[in-house]
């Protein structure tokens, strides 16, 4: 079960990273933006110091995303054609960055503690989720699938 939900989580990453090339990508970026903002309801203040903070974590998630793409794109897509050893390697891979995202999760959570009350970053932490629904239901919306 959490396989499957760890490759359906790459392979929506892959295909939001797909289908959100250029001005698209921009224009969902935006539209997060303020739908961040106004879900956490931050303050001038509280945003100055927040934006920042929030987009260098984002960078380095898409690091991380970049970097599952190239190592698990190819081979993750016919995992009977590898060995038991390259099999083995790329679990090992993928550990390794998962672990390194939740790593940077808690990070990033810290920092927001110091920069946000408490529960604006557990608005944030929702709002994130509700974003990527929606946004998971407009694309399947456009796709004729519902």
């Amino acid at each position: 079960m959490n396989k499957n939900i760890l490759f359906l989580a790459l392979f929506l990453g892959g295909l939001f990273w797909s289908q959100a090339q250029g001005p698209v990508r921009e224009r969902i970026k935006t539209l997060k933006v303020a739908f961040i903002t106004e879900r956490v309801g931050l303050t001038s203040k509280e945003a100055q110091e927040f934006w920042p903070v929030y987009n260098e974590h984002e960078e380095q998630l898409e690091s991380i995303r970049q970097r599952e793409r190239a190592e698990f794109g190819s081979r993750a897509s016919s995992p009977q054609s590898l060995s038991d050893a390259e099999s083995a390697a790329l679990l090992d891979e993928l550990i390794a960055l998962e672990s390194e995202k939740h790593q940077m999760n808690q990070d990033f959570i810290a920092r927001m503690r110091k920069v946000i009350p408490p529960r604006k970053v557990l608005l944030l932490i929702q709002a994130e989720e509700d974003f990527k629904k929606r946004l998971l239901q407009q694309f399947r919306k456009r796709q004729g699938g519902g």
